[in-house]
């Protein structure tokens, strides 16, 4: 692409009028972005938001996009989140090059930047506890007060600040404090902390600090050594904009970049804090960080969302400057668009019915003619084996069904899709009254699912072959939270979770073609929905996930408010 093109294609937002307006009047050459996760947990659906406007911004310009890592807290970071996060955005259809960074390949020159500071009276260490600060900070309405130990010498916050990193003092004996205006009515420029003290080792520079700059101070000088364009956050760092210029100004970075702050994304029937995702992993209310009902992207992928479904997704929802609220069905909508597109169709029988078709001679076998995909004449099809005795779902089958029930019943003709017209003659029961078995009859002349009368059946049936079935275990999962806004009522958020949000049905049957589909792919059990094989998976014991239903609720809610305008 045109590294100097301004109009990107197809999208138009207010942060890619500003970077096409930089680029066009010349105030910088190659544009350059990035995203700069903590490593404190897996990424979700709102990072993955960020994460296609960084990357996408930096693509569409011809410029680059860095991922670093903001490991500036080691008290919660670990190894494992970094290595999921760089495969999630890989995954994502991202990929930063060479451009790799962490906060921590800063330490040193940071460190030197806030001796900067202390030289020059802009910093000064405070023996202040913690909850001295916020009683010293003030409110909204009420200014700060100055810290007795504001008034520290340069000289002596130099000797204190020296001892802090060599690990003299325990945590929060002290810290380092920005000496900007405690009556700021921005309460983030209130002398704002710059460096605390923890004791911990850091999954990549070991024992070798003791002291660790804030996000405030690390984020903005990472983003002036690395050349950083345009520093885009979500909007609760709009208020910390006015510190990110003035630690610029004040220190002797090699570059000015600029914060620009856009909406972060929120999601009904979902939660994106990462504190409470991490309490619903550690309290067991879910599988794990990639558990198919979290909104993490690799609970996503498990479940089976398909990149492109979360790009296009971030794609609809755009840009904006305010906070809203998107329905979830709008996400599962992107998704199902993709997927019907790409999923191949197979049979699958979740609640078992067995059909004995009478007129069948016992121990043929043929082989059924059914196309992969409608929606993709290239997706070829596949020989799927009809026999004497099937399985059919439970819920098509009805013994005394009402006007509207158009399935199977006792004397009524149906299609088995791509093979015969069935009809049951007769019903099977257990002692306990229960249907077990259907006793039926097929017409011969109707192979491959047409009459030659022309005919037609109002239903038309899925079905799986008794002898070539094979069992599985099939999650069905649904919402986590149980309502819309998750502890909207000022209540515990953890009462809302839905007790349904996962079923698990065993002895499900499944087409004999499911058994070589891979780990993380994605296939529509027709009539079903959308399913993936899950790792859990083991060779005779194959588990899958229920992606999406096939009813799209959100399309349907926006075709009626088109057809009311």
């Amino acid at each position: 692409m045109d590294p100097l093109q301004t109009t990107p294609p197809e999208r138009g937002d207010f942060i890619r009028e500003i970077v096409a307006a930089d680029v066009q009047a010349g105030r910088i050459g190659t544009v350059v972005t990035r995203f700069p996760p903590e490593p404190n947990g897996y990424l979700h659906i709102g990072h993955a938001k960020s994460i296609c406007l960084n990357f996408g911004i930096a693509r569409e310009f011809g410029g680059r996009c860095h991922l670093r890592f903001d490991d500036t807290n080691p008290a919660k970071e670990e190894q494992e989140y970094i290595d999921a996060i760089q495969a999630d955005v890989r995954w994502l259809g991202f990929d930063w090059g060479e451009h790799l960074y962490f906060a921590s390949d800063y330490f040193e020159q940071l460190y030197d930047w806030a001796l900067h500071l202390i030289r020059t009276g802009r910093a000064y260490v405070d023996d202040l506890s913690a909850d001295e600060i916020r009683q010293y900070r003030g409110t909204l309405t009420e200014p700060g007060r100055n810290s007795p130990w504001r008034e520290r010498t340069a000289e002596e916050s130099l000797g204190l600040f020296e001892r802090m990193r060599h690990g003299e003092f325990p945590n929060g004996a002290r810290v380092l404090r920005a000496r900007i205006d405690m009556a700021s009515p921005n309460i983030n420029l209130r002398d704002p902390v710059l460096y605390r003290i923890v004791h911990a080792a850091h999954p990549r520079t070991g024992d070798s600090w003791c002291v660790y700059p804030t996000y405030d101070f690390a984020h903005g000088q990472s983003d002036a050594i690395e050349g950083i364009t345009h520093s885009i956050c979500t909007l609760e760092f709009e208020a910390h904009r006015p510190l990110y210029d003035w630690l610029i100004q004040n220190l002797p970075v090699p570059s000015r970049p600029h914060q620009y702050e856009f909406a972060r994304l929120n999601l009904t029937y979902t939660v994106l804090s990462k504190r409470v995702l991490l309490r619903l992993v550690t309290e067991g209310h879910v599988r794990g960080w990639d558990d198919p009902r979290m909104p993490t992207i690799s609970g996503l992928r498990r479940r089976g969302y398909p990149a492109e479904g979360i790009r296009d997704f971030a794609t609809m929802i755009g840009v904006a400057k305010s906070d809203s609220v998107v329905e979830v069905g709008m996400l599962e909508h992107a998704v199902r668009d993709v997927l019907n597109r790409t999923a191949p169709r197979r049979f699958a029988v979740l609640r078992p019915l067995k059909v004995v078709i009478e007129n069948y001679a016992e121990g043929q076998v043929e082989q059924m003619e059914v196309v992969n995909n409608p929606e993709d004449p290239s997706a070829g099809s596949r020989a799927v084996p009809f026999t004497r005795e099937l399985w059919i779902e439970r819920d098509d089958f009805m013994e005394d069904p009402p006007a509207k029930f158009f399935r199977l019943a006792p004397g009524r003709e149906v299609r088995l899709r791509s093979a015969y017209f069935v009809t049951c003659r007769d019903v099977v029961k257990d002692a306990a009254g229960q249907v077990v078995e259907l006793r039926c009859t097929y017409d011969p002349a109707t192979r491959g699912g047409d009459a030659p009368d022309g005919r037609r059946p109002k239903a038309t049936l899925h079905w799986i072959s008794a002898g070539h079935a094979m069992p599985a275990e099939v999650r069905l999962y649904d919402h986590l939270f149980g309502r819309p806004d998750p502890g909207a009522d000022g209540g515990d958020l953890f009462a809302d979770l839905n007790p349904d949000s996962e079923e698990v049905l065993q002895g499900c049957l499944l087409e004999p073609a499911l058994g070589d589909l891979p780990v993380g792919e994605t296939v529509q059990f027709e009539r079903l929905g959308y399913f993936c094989r899950d790792s859990d998976s083991t060779a005779d014991h194959p588990v899958f996930n229920r992606t999406l239903t096939l009813k799209d609720t959100w399309a349907k809610l926006q075709a009626q408010g088109r057809q009311g305008t």
